[in-house]
């Protein structure tokens, strides 16, 4: 059953409006009718199962059936902070990372980075980003949509650090080093509805100097596992494991 995002808070109401690019895939593309069922999630987590009650031209009326029961969502919120990789890598590991209940995204250009993107071009790209998160989100039933930021230097996401209970490095020195608990130790500290960063590199790594500059704000560095990952493997590997820790092994 199709499942929107709608930028509304839930409140108990006798119908609600649905308009823009979901009136268009709802009456467009899906050629919905009155009494079709769907999913609508609001910003606040709330999911209902609703039936449309009328279109017109230029909305869709949706009355609440039910909410749906069960949460989707990761027990800690995890973003993803990647050095800008080249091509589309990004949108795989947003696309895929949504899946994987990834809470946020965020792009840095980081020293090895080869992409270079000026303010225009950012924000087109932080566009479509969300186009592909939104769409990744509906598919995999996700009760939030996640945020997804491109930042224009590093230091941004340096100076977010305190925000966050933990921060991660994913470095392949430590992996190299035989590194292999730090990712389920941190796990075990964190509470349910915690916040944990984890950082990756870009196709060529992080240079040594932006490690120490991590480390001296906060991050600390850990290995994913003997191998060494691709930048776009080594994103999903993480949430993979935190899904496995914090999900599976209950």
């Amino acid at each position: 059953m199709q499942r929107y995002f709608i930028k509304e808070t839930y409140e108990a109401k006798s119908e609600y409006s649905v308009a823009g690019e979901n009136y268009h895939h709802i009456v467009r593309v899906m050629r919905m009718k009155p009494e079709d069922q769907l999913f609508l999630v609001f910003d606040n987590g709330v999911v209902i199962l609703g039936e449309i009650s009328s279109i017109d031209e230029q909305e869709v009326l949706i009355r609440e059936l039910s909410k749906e029961d069960g949460d989707k969502e990761l027990p800690v919120n995890v973003t993803i902070a990647c050095g800008l990789p080249k091509g589309d890598k990004l949108e795989w590991i947003i696309q895929k990372g949504t899946e994987l209940g990834g809470h946020g995204f965020i792009g840095f250009p980081a020293k090895n980075s080869i992409v270079k993107w000026d303010h225009k071009k950012r924000g087109n790209k932080v566009k479509r980003l969300e186009k592909i998160a939104q769409e990744a989100a509906e598919q995999s039933h996700r009760q939030l949509m996640p945020e997804v930021r491109l930042l224009e230097k590093e230091q941004e996401l340096i100076d977010s650090f305190s925000t966050y209970e933990k921060v991660l490095i994913a470095y392949e020195e430590s992996a190299k080093q035989g590194e292999q608990s730090l990712l389920a130790e941190t796990l075990k500290t964190l509470k349910p509805g915690g916040n944990l960063l984890i950082i990756f590199g870009p196709e060529g790594g992080f240079a040594p100097e932006e490690i120490d500059v991590f480390k001296e704000n906060g991050g600390v560095s850990c290995g994913l596992g003997p191998r060494i990952l691709r930048a776009e493997t080594a994103p999903l590997y993480a949430l993979s494991a935190v899904s496995y820790q914090l999900e599976m092994l209950l």
